[in-house]
């Protein structure tokens, strides 16, 4: 308990009893108002650490109102209480600092929990203000593009909000949503990743939500899936976009009831589990193309955060080489301590298709393969070379015999599918992933078409 009461602002009298009578079974003092205007007078009064607040009531809005307790109590944890028709809305809430919303109906246990959750963080020590800017572990760059991202990544970890991360593959999506677990109050608890596009798709229900002996072949022993190792801490689903449909159903389901159910199961089970999400795809597109559940889009896409490319983060690139060098000439028992400056020029120019991930490969061939002081340009992957190349070329000549009808004239099909793969895959630096999202495809195929070329098959 805390000294205040809660305070909770809902216009329907039967609702009010409803959540007064919950709240006094579980031992939280409460204060009720009916309107925005008792409500902001018991606010000023009360100084409540948390309010629960409905955003329709019939003197104002409920989200201008909830601008109005942050500004006289910024710690103030207020969950936001919607019907289903205005998750659109609560998402608002969230990004303007709620702590988290409920969607009506709902169960008492979540209620609960949700209370619980919000007291949880006011009881927390105090953390690092969202002005910082300095790196998180694992974190190398001080570009303002970077600082901007420590600072958000602190500022939401105080949240329950679902944190909905985005990027190009190998830019470090789960190093960010690692950072926002461990600068929350959930830090203590388990971190629990889980690849969506990495488990067929016939596995990955048992995988997030658990199975029991025996429900399926090859069951031969019970496993707790996912989001039940994730309980009291983060589920980091990366990947999201690849889920099932079927799945995201059941996703849907366990985010508005904090219930999970393990295959062959004949009763579910409560979790608490904040939920990370990621994806190098477009989700909105996804949406668009029915491939994702749009009512799972918005309950998910609360607190978008995006990774930008290493391209974009100007000289963040040689002080992510210069200590991955550092690391591996260490590890490698190597005498690297520097990039000369041609090489330094050259990672400025490079496009870096792969991202830091590919950064970090390329310094880790270099530091195997050679030894000195300084890495100088002849000890880069002759691939390097080439992506420069393709960038520094004009699209348009390189292209022209390609693109024209009389170009495709007279191939067979397969002689155009291999000439479009090729050139879509040269355009994005030799990045089979990004080429597989233009053509709608899944990576896999594009692999094996080319190992098939490869064969002469």
């Amino acid at each position: 308990m805390t000294g205040a009461p809660l305070l909770l602002v809902e216009d329907t009298p039967s609702l009010q009893l409803v959540y007064e009578s919950v709240l006094a079974s579980a031992g939280h003092d409460v204060h009720s108002a009916d309107d925005a205007e008792s409500g902001l007078a018991a606010f000023k009064a009360l100084r409540p650490p948390v309010v629960l607040l409905d955003l329709v009531l019939p003197d104002r809005d409920g989200l201008d109102l909830m601008q109005d307790f942050l500004a006289i109590k910024p710690d103030t944890q207020v969950i936001v209480i919607t019907a289903n028709g205005s998750i659109n809305k609560a998402v608002a809430a969230m990004r303007a600092g709620a702590h988290e919303f409920l969607v009506k109906p709902f169960d008492e246990q979540r209620f609960l929990s949700a209370i619980d959750n919000a007291l949880s963080v006011v009881r927390a020590p105090s953390r690092k203000s969202g002005r910082d800017d300095r790196p998180p572990p694992d974190f190398i760059g001080q570009s303002a593009t970077m600082r901007a991202l420590y600072r958000k990544i602190r500022s939401v970890s105080r949240s329950m909000a679902t944190v909905f991360i985005t990027g190009e593959s190998g830019t470090g999506k789960e190093i960010c949503a690692q950072a926002v677990h461990d600068f929350s109050n959930r830090a203590e608890g388990p971190f629990v990743p889980l690849n969506c596009g990495a488990i067929p798709s016939e596995l990955l229900d048992s995988e997030v939500f658990g199975h029991v002996k025996g429900s399926f072949t090859g069951a031969i022993s019970d496993k707790p899936g996912a989001a039940a190792a994730a309980d009291g801490g983060t589920l980091f689903l990366d990947d999201i976009c690849e889920l099932d449909l079927n799945l995201q159903t059941k996703l849907l389901r366990f985010l508005q009831t904090s219930t999970i159910q393990p295959v062959g199961a004949a009763r579910s089970r409560k979790v608490n589990v904040r939920i990370i999400c990621a994806t190098s795809r477009d989700p909105l597109q996804e949406v668009r193309r029915g491939r994702f559940r749009e009512d799972l889009y918005y309950r998910l896409h609360v607190v978008p955060i995006h990774m930008p490319p290493l391209r974009e983060r100007g000289d963040d690139v040689v002080a992510i080489a210069e200590a991955a060098l550092t690391r591996f000439s260490h590890e490698e028992d190597k005498g690297f301590r520097t990039l000369d400056s041609e090489v330094k020029a050259l990672f400025r120019k490079l496009p870096w298709p792969g991202n830091v991930r590919q950064l970090l490969n390329v310094m880790r061939h270099v530091v195997v393969l050679n030894d000195g002081q300084a890495v100088t340009k002849n000890m880069l992957p002759i691939e390097l070379h080439h992506q420069l190349e393709r960038r520094d070329a004009e699209p348009v000549e390189r292209l022209a015999p390609h693109v024209t009808l009389e170009g495709l004239v007279g191939r067979s099909l397969a002689e155009i599918e291999r000439m479009v793969i090729e050139e879509t895959i040269a355009r994005h630096g030799g990045s089979v992933p990004k080429a597989a999202r233009v053509l709608d495809v899944a990576p896999s195929t594009l692999y094996r078409k080319i190992e098939a070329w490869k064969n002469g098959d």
